[in-house]
């Protein structure tokens, strides 16, 4: 039996290889945690146009899903949960911080994925729930981000030494997490999370189990309850049967048709 009612997967590093695709053990393993009876959400920083394929891949057609570092909350495809804005004035706030200091960056609206050359006047009246900015020196990038953190009303998260993504203040993946464990009817002790960045961090903390990829930074490697291999290496997989079904060991590759012998 399971040992947790729900598993939040992180996309980027996480459940997804370096080509951006989810190995055929991890498909099995996943299937066989759904059919367990376990609830398989993606807890990830992408908004639905750029999360679709990999909700369809999975056949995950009765998941609730937190999109845009929670500020997208779906309980299913087509129905949505909650959405959180980011106050227009931070909005042009964050354009023209991004401009004076030559960063690129981009947002997701109501109408999807936005980059900086298609960005027009016309944005500005969007309803805008992530906006994300990227300079190519990391110092620059620290600063960015130190003064993006010291304003009001907005949250900031890295997602790598050179990027960063805002949201309204107070919403991340955690915030996300639980208002879909409250939609559930479980608690976040019922979850086991997986992730490597540290937008992943709060909810790595929050969890029932917080697990770190191999390839992890060192900061959410820390906060960990476990470890498991690198996203090249299987590390869903091997999380899934170590420290949801406890077995003690990585099992070999299996085959789909053997899942009912398991």
């Amino acid at each position: 039996m399971p040992k947790y009612k729900l598993l939040a997967l992180d996309l980027d590093g996480t459940l997804l290889t370096d080509e951006k695709e989810i190995s055929q053990n991890t498909k099995i393993w996943i299937r066989r945690a759904v059919q367990e009876g376990v609830t398989v959400i993606f807890a990830t920083g992408r908004g639905w146009p750029r999360t679709e394929r990999y909700w369809k891949e999975l056949n995950l057609l009765d998941s609730p899903m937190v999109l845009l570092n929670g500020a997208e909350l779906w309980k299913w495809p087509g129905e949505l949960l909650k959405r959180h804005f980011i106050d227009p004035k931070d909005i042009r706030w964050l354009y023209h911080l991004a401009m004076s200091k030559e960063a690129g960056f981009w947002g997701y609206n109501i109408e999807g994925f936005v980059r900086k050359p298609n960005w027009t006047k016309e944005m500005f009246h969007q309803k805008w729930m992530k906006f994300g900015i990227r300079h190519e020196n990391p110092i620059v990038a620290a600063e960015l981000k130190e003064q993006i953190a010291m304003r009001p009303g907005l949250e900031v998260v890295s997602s790598s030494t050179n990027s960063m993504e805002i949201s309204l203040r107070g919403i991340t993946k955690e915030s996300g997490t639980r208002d879909i464990v409250e939609f559930l009817g479980i608690e976040m002790e019922d979850v086991m999370a997986v992730g490597d960045s540290p937008n992943d961090l709060r909810l790595i903390r929050a969890a029932g189990l917080g697990v770190a990829m191999g390839n992890a930074v060192e900061e959410v490697k820390e906060a960990a309850d476990r470890m498991t291999a690198s996203n090249n290496q299987d590390g869903v997989a091997e999380a899934i049967q170590r420290y949801l079904f406890g077995y003690r060991q990585e099992l070999p590759l299996i085959e789909e048709t053997r899942l009912g012998e398991l």
